[in-house]
Formats: structure tokens, sequence, C-alpha cells
């Protein structure tokens, strides 16, 4: 089934729509499309580039596609020791996991690796992700970095410029010394490190070629949406008043009304283990 069949160029592409409904992102819905998992009208789709109507009925496996949710954007405060997949296969917990069983079903928007702790985005809204993702979008990505090593402050600031390391091209960073070894106490440095890019391990590398060993990774901004004070495994969802002031410019908001959703926390707050780790916020 093809769009030239009872397709219309003036609907909604089925992958996106997918999307939309929170199933996954639009291209693992290309893929399930692919492997013959989705049906409009009784007929299996054999292309994404279908176009869906209101009166269209999609079935994914079977079960007919629930009515799109309106686009909706979580804090999530990541503890080490998670994997950000759906399923690892080494075992390892992940951070679906450890939300809470009434929670949507969401995806993330990027990823942490496993020892990095801080803010992750969680949304319902494939099409959403993709966007916040996208480097174009252009968001910044503050870290507190806790390194091994005495950092030196000139070459810090030469990261603004950017660096190639090992064959890599890395964007401008914005670098900055919070704490030198041995004051307050702190046997480590603290740096606030901020980027656009987000390549693979790209503070850690960046690091090492400064000489420094990061051992300790907080995200504590990602774009305009900040960790701030959430607890550590806490989920809050960011008011939809907020979510459009700050997303203007994207066109997936219909003029849904917003759905309140109480935040959702841990039985206890967690204490903070030292003076580096109440500084979270720069």
């Amino acid at each position: 089934m093809s769009e030239g069949d009872d397709g219309d160029p003036k609907g909604e592409r089925i992958a996106k729509r997918i999307a939309r409904a929170g199933l996954c992102s639009r291209r693992e819905a290309e893929r399930w499309i692919a492997a013959g998992r989705v049906s409009v009208d009784g007929r299996v789709l054999d292309t994404p580039a279908f176009a869906v109507l209101p009166h269209h009925r999609v079935t994914v496996d079977g079960r007919p596609l629930k009515a799109k949710e309106p686009p909706a954007l979580w804090r999530y405060h990541k503890p080490a020791g998670l994997v950000t997949t759906n399923r690892d296969p080494q075992g390892r917990p992940t951070v679906f996991d450890r939300l809470p069983p009434d929670l949507p079903r969401v995806m993330t928007v990027g990823r942490l690796d496993l020892t990095t702790e801080g803010l992750l985005l969680l949304t319902n809204d494939g099409d959403l992700a993709r966007f916040l993702e996208l480097p174009s979008t252009g968001w910044t990505r503050r870290y507190r970095v806790r390194v091994k090593g005495r950092p030196d402050e000139a070459a810090l600031a030469r990261l603004a410029e950017g660096v190639t390391v090992d064959g890599v091209r890395y964007g401008p960073v914005q670098a900055r010394l919070d704490r030198q070894p041995g004051q307050s106490g702190g046997a480590n440095a603290w740096l606030t490190m901020s980027i656009r890019e987000g390549k693979n391990r790209e503070i850690r590398k960046l690091c090492a070629h400064l000489g420094l060993t990061a051992n300790r990774l907080i995200r504590t901004a990602y774009g305009p949406f900040q960790l701030g004070k959430l607890a550590a495994g806490a989920v809050e969802r960011v008011p939809e008043r907020v979510l459009r002031q700050q997303l203007s410019h994207w066109s997936g908001f219909s003029g849904e009304p917003e759905r309140p959703h109480p935040a959702r926390r841990p039985p206890h707050r967690e204490k903070p283990a030292s003076h580096a780790h109440r500084r979270r916020q720069p």
C-alpha cells in the first residue's frame, strides 16, 4: 500500500503520526513499517510514504493507534549507573526500569552514558525528541565536571576556539575552573563545561586532551531547561506554558489544553555527599 493508493499529500506522514502517538521515534516507526507491523484500513503498509487522514484507521501489531497525546516534556534527574536504552544486552538497569509506573510511554532526548548523572529530558512525542536533538537547534548542554589533575585556566579558555583531538574536530566549548584541588578540602578540581554538539564522550575526551581525568559528570542544563533542585531519581513535567514559550519556533503544537501531571519524587530526598555535590547548579 502506498501514498498513491489512498494517501493524500495534505495529510500527516504515517511515521510522524506514530511518533506523535508516543509509541516510538519517527525513524523507528519507519523500521516498523518496513517490517510489516503497520496497517491502514486493514492493509499492510509497504512504504512510509503514506499520508494519514482523519478517517484512516491505523493499527500497529494489530492494535489500533491511540489518539495523539499533546506533546509533553519531563525533566528527569538521572542517577549514575543507569543506561538510557530501552533494553540493555548486558542486563544493566535502564532509566526506564526506574521511572514511575504511571508515567506515559516516553523516550529520552539524547542520551547520558552509564556513569553520567543529572538532567535527562523525556518526551512522549518522537517528533519533539528529534527536533530537540537536531544540531541545528543549537542548544547548549551544561555540565559540572569533577576532574583528577590541576587544570590550566589558559588551556581551558582555548577550548572556546575549538580543538581537534585524535582526528576529530570539536566545536567551541566554554569551560571555566570552579575549584582547584585542595580548595575547600576537596582532592579533585571542579569545572563547568558547556557544549553544543554532544559528540560521543566529548567532555571526557577533551579533559583527557588537557591531561585531566574526568571522574564525575553532572548535566545541569539542556538548553533552557535546568536540573534545578530536582532530587536524584525524580521526574517532573515541564509546564505546557513553559514548553510553548521555549519552543515557540516548533511547529508541533496544535493548541491542545494542558493536562497537569504531578511531580514524581522518590520516597526520600538524598542528602548531598559533599560541598561539591551541593554546588550542582552553576
